[in-house]
């Protein structure tokens, strides 16, 4: 098992359980993180590397993959996109000098025609309406929307063709040699090329290896490009759809996954159906958007998942006279994402706000920005288990006491309802391995506190209330809310809400079985269609705890794994073209040639009576177009994608870009870091110089954050508690006894950390975990911190994400806060008024202004754009 991105052991303690028991049994656990961490001590092997160099380390690996003929030949020939031709119009990073074919310096957003299938018509498509609405992360559970691919597609079986994608890969990465990897990521030549040994020998027709991902690869401006390349590699060594392999994308919390299959996202619906936007003028016109004619794969049926969301939004009031109320949702126009959302609020765009499960004075990116803005509000409603900072900031946050905050003018009105803890109510949670399970009340909630459901449900029927007799359409899609949901005294039935999220045929009343029962006609309702099949039977699935000693390997009693209680993803491709599992050792799934039906210990991923020989007649699209041995099934192509012919916006390939803070140049090549990544450049979002940005040296150090097992996120639970609050006290920050001697910083002293936005102040720990490293020929120091603290709880501190500004992955607008530069001196921060003035000579020295960071284009000749925007004063208006 390879990790990296991931401090598992500290930040997932009860998943690392099942990869220590594995340990036990002789798996290889290698680690690869820039820190030595409690998961470093617990593996076989750790590797040390520069943060935010994992592409190139990654690169180097397929490099080495395709160099040696290590792939899994048969598996990618017949199940990846590697035979498929390429269109001769795509033009690589390495024709463009960083670049791909199709991009714009003015909207730094690509048009992805030309990266399309020579066999497929493609028209233009410029990029940046999808950029600006975050469009890639709607294919969660869908696979990019691509027109044509239904039809058979150029190929060379033998994938010698120059332009098929597999040469073109090969192409792509070869200059990612190991002694390029040691130059960008410091990793000696001998450690990185045991990595590739180990990942390979572990890979094949006979064995697998997991590939562990969390925030660590996720929060970076090339985080979406990150994942693509550890599934690159997982798909070249067989890795995908099969027993022991796969890639695992830790959660931190509880139900993150659950939040984004249902999510609190501005531009998706449930199950990662589109939210429309403002080209969608009608249902037709947005189903016809998401639904493409000539495709293959089960999202070709989005219709009836998205027609019966509707009737669960709207009940009796949808009809196909009216849409199905469809004009009744928002439409978005751009970005509206959190971080844009809080500059709004500074710019006085946004006037009230709701804050549940989240507390952004402390855990967000650049917490003045979220302070100040939620200073500049009417109103505030906080939701949460105690008064933490993000309730209190208006009395008590760091710009009182630099009086960019005056308690007396502050202009918010803050509601605070205290909430129920997770022990305090019954309902569900969506974890890592996509499973929902159960949880049943354990006690009453003391006081005022209250569960979501009973907030949400109650809001409902008040503002229902209110607005009975208005003959305003602006009110009629809260009118005509189905709010009809079962109450146990004023408590909503968590079990009723998680029927109607299961769905109900409407002609019986009944709970339907799955997904493939939900219909186009208005007949079925479905909150959520990847979770149909939770209550099939009308039994609530999620809460099944069958004994792992009573049933099989796989444990389908246990909980309920979307879609259809699948385990393993994808899982036909554990079995060969044939329908022949690839290793006994390894079967999973396989074709019952008897029973005419796949079967195996898993439920199958792909229709149960599809024969592996089965061909689609001409003109099949949807599911009917899916080869027998195609399994992919939700993807335009039913194949697995090394190459990405569409739905991301920063590139086709993975591509070793620098952080958009960075002390290195970029040795590859001449553009220095994402071409697409967005910067917000303003007054109060600046960016510490990178090359080829002069005053570099003012930030020599690289800095990375993360979490502590004794604390809880942004630490409004732990902080409040005695015993954790005793295991870690204070605020530290690591550094090596390398840099500590540079920079006269002494053991468990005081000292500050400084960037653009701020200074903080913590204990500093001088510890050989955080190993100075040689890069391009020159030694590269890097400091970690916990980010936990705030100013209020029983232990306090300085808000480490006050140190991070606001840049963004252009798929999915996460930010990057695992990688940026900084300063480091001996000592406290200066308080009040003083801190400002400091922050101001750093900015002075370094030349920052607000186009800082903003002219992301460095290939090529001529001047390019600066990406910024109109910035308003300084603090709220």
């Amino acid at each position: 098992m390879v990790i990296m991105g991931s401090n598992m052991a500290e930040a997932h303690p009860v998943g690392f359980q099942w990869v220590m028991e594995a340990k036990a049994r002789g798996a290889r656990v290698i680690h690869i993180d820039p820190r030595f961490t409690r998961t470093s001590a617990l593996a076989d092997q750790h590797v040390t590397l520069r943060a935010g160099t994992d592409i190139a380390f990654l690169g180097g690996v397929i490099n080495y993959i395709l160099s040696n003929n290590l792939d899994f030949r048969e598996y990618v020939q017949a199940y990846t996109n590697a035979p498929f031709l390429l269109d001769e119009q795509y033009q690589d990073t390495e024709d463009l000098d960083g670049l791909f074919s199709g991009y714009d310096p003015r909207t730094a957003a690509y048009d992805a025609s030309s990266w399309s299938y020579e066999s497929i018509e493609v028209e233009q498509r410029p990029g940046r309406r999808a950029k600006e609405e975050s469009a890639p992360y709607r294919h969660g559970a869908s696979g990019p929307d691509v027109e044509g691919y239904a039809d058979e597609i150029a190929a060379d079986p033998t994938l010698e063709h120059p332009r098929c994608v597999f040469q073109v890969l090969k192409r792509h990465f070869a200059r990612y040699t190991p002694e390029m990897v040691e130059q960008i990521c410091g990793v000696p030549q001998n450690l990185f090329l045991d990595v590739c040994h180990a990942w390979t020998a572990n890979s094949g027709r006979e064995r697998t290896a997991g590939l562990v991902y969390s925030v660590g690869w996720t929060q970076h401006s090339v985080g979406a490009q990150y994942i693509r390349a550890g599934s690159i590699i997982q798909l070249l060594l067989g890795n995908i759809g099969r027993p022991g392999g796969g890639i695992y994308a830790l959660r931190g919390h509880a139900s993150i996954q659950g939040s984004t299959d249902i999510p609190t996202l501005f531009n998706l619906l449930p199950g990662y159906l589109p939210m429309p936007d403002t080209t969608h003028e009608s249902l037709a016109a947005y189903l016809h958007d998401i639904c493409s004619r000539n495709r293959k794969g089960f999202w070709n049926n989005a219709d009836a998942y998205m027609i019966s969301l509707l009737k669960e939004y709207w009940g009796e009031a949808a009809t196909a006279e009216n849409d199905y109320c469809f004009d009744y949702l928002p439409r978005i126009n751009g970005d509206h994402g959190t971080y844009r959302t809080a500059m709004d609020m500074i710019d006085g765009k946004v006037f009230g706000y709701f804050l549940l499960g989240q507390n952004p004075a402390v855990g967000s990116a650049h917490g003045r920005l979220q302070r100040l803005g939620m200073a500049n509000l009417d109103w505030l409603v906080v939701r949460d288990l105690t008064m933490i900072e993000s309730a209190t900031f208006w009395k008590d946050g760091p710009e009182i006491e630099t009086g960019e905050i005056v308690t007396e003018r502050c202009r918010t009105e803050v509601f605070f309802f205290p909430a129920a803890s997770h022990v305090e109510k019954s309902g569900t949670f969506t974890q890592t391995q996509r499973m929902l399970q159960w949880r049943d009340q354990a006690v009453e909630p003391a006081g005022d506190q209250r569960s979501e459901l009973w907030f949400f449900l109650h809001l409902g029927r008040r503002l229902k209330e209110r607005l009975a007799g208005s003959a305003d359409e602006r009110d009629r899609p809260i009118l005509d809310l189905a709010w009809d949901y079962r109450t146990e005294g004023d408590e909503p039935s968590a079990a009723d809400v998680l029927r109607h999220i299961n769905g109900i045929d409407l002609r019986t009343g009944r709970a339907v079985s799955g997904y493939p029962d939900l219909k186009a006609d208005g007949s079925t309702s479905c909150g959520c269609w990847i979770y149909s099949g939770v209550y099939a039977d009308e039994i609530n699935q999620a809460r099944r705890r069958k004994s792992r000693f009573e049933q099989g390997p796989y444990e389908a009693e246990w909980g309920w794994t979307w879609p259809l209680n699948r385990r393993v993803l994808y899982n036909r491709a554990s079995a060969d073209p044939q329908g022949r599992p690839w290793s006994e050792r390894k079967a999973l799934i396989w074709w019952d040639e008897q029973r005419s039906e796949w079967t195996g210990l898993d439920t199958p991923d792909f229709e149960k009576n599809k024969p592996p020989a089965y061909r689609p007649p001409h003109g099949a699209t949807g599911p009917e177009a899916l080869r027998g041995d195609d399994p992919f099934i939700m993807m335009s192509d039913g194949k697995g994608w090394l190459f990405a012919p569409a739905g991301l916006a920063d590139g086709p390939l993975p591509t070793h870009y620098e952080p958009h803070e960075s002390p290195m140049r970029n040795v590859l090549y001449g553009q220095q870091g994402n071409p697409v990544r967005k910067v917000y450049g303003r007054p109060d979002n600046p960016s510490n110089p990178a090359p080829p940005e002069g005053h570099s040296e003012v930030f020599p150090y690289v800095f990375t954050a993360a979490r502590l097992t004794e604390h809880h996120t942004a630490g409004g639970m732990s902080r409040q508690l005695p015993y954790l609050s005793e295991l870690q006290p204070e605020l530290f920050v690591e550094v090596s006894p390398e840099l500590a001697a540079e920079r006269g910083l002494r053991h468990l002293d005081w000292g500050h950390v400084i960037t653009s936005r701020t200074a903080v102040e913590a204990r500093v720990v001088v510890t050989d975990r955080m190993a100075p490293l040689r890069v391009d020929g020159r030694i590269v120091h890097q400091v970690w911190m916990p980010y936990h603290w705030g100013h209020t709880g029983l232990t306090t501190g300085d808000v480490v994400n006050d140190l991070i500004g606001v840049v963004v992955d252009p798929n999915v607008f996460i930010q990057e806060s695992k990688v940026l530069t900084c300063d480091v001196r001996p000592g406290r921060r200066p308080r009040g008024p003083a801190l400002l003035d400091y922050i101001q000579d750093y900015r002075r020295r370094a030349g920052i202004t607000p186009e800082t960071g903003t002219r992301i284009v460095t290939a090529g000749e001529g001047n390019k754009p600066a990406h910024t925007e109109p910035g308003p004063p300084e603090g709220p208006q």
